[in-house]
């Protein structure tokens, strides 16, 4: 079952998110605290969504996502920002499912794309997506600027 996170949801997705940084090889960059997922997520203007996915009325995982907009398209987007299955849960069609549900919301908003991005590394994610129809933007890459760079940018 796929349903939409609610605030008693907030321990199990900063959980899921610190187990997805582990499994991306990531395990201490998590700086997220519940407080802060809570605003994202449930406060006056929250910068997020996500859903839930259940077996047997426990959360077994989650996919967080946003809208971003396309100036090409004239539309919004729905980025896929996390999207994370237990291992004792895989193989269970979780991961299919949230994609559908999310296409579904896509649809339902109007939304021009349903984007997300994938490590390089992780061959049977990518392999998942292909199955699933995605296609690979393989001429564009992903900028970042955070920490200080950030700051010497904004001239801070």
């Amino acid at each position: 079952m796929i349903r939409p996170a609610t605030p008693a949801d907030v321990p199990a997705i900063l959980r899921f998110v610190r187990e997805l940084a582990a499994f991306e090889r990531e395990p201490d960059a998590v700086e997220a605290t519940e407080a802060m997922l809570a605003d994202a997520l449930f406060g006056t203007s929250p910068a997020a969504e996500a859903v839930i996915a259940e077996i047997h009325s426990q959360p077994t995982g989650f996919a967080l996502f946003f809208h971003s907009f396309s100036t090409w398209t004239g539309r919004r987007s729905l980025y896929l920002e996390d999207l994370y299955v237990t291992p004792e849960a895989r193989g269970q069609g979780l991961g299919a499912a949230m994609l559908r549900h999310l296409a579904g919301i896509a649809l339902d908003r109007g939304c021009a794309r349903f984007e997300w991005s994938v490590l390089a590394w992780n061959a049977p994610a990518i392999a998942f997506y292909r199955a699933m129809g995605a296609v690979g933007m393989e001429e564009w890459t992903v900028q970042r600027v955070s920490g200080e760079a950030l700051k010497a940018l904004a001239g801070r």
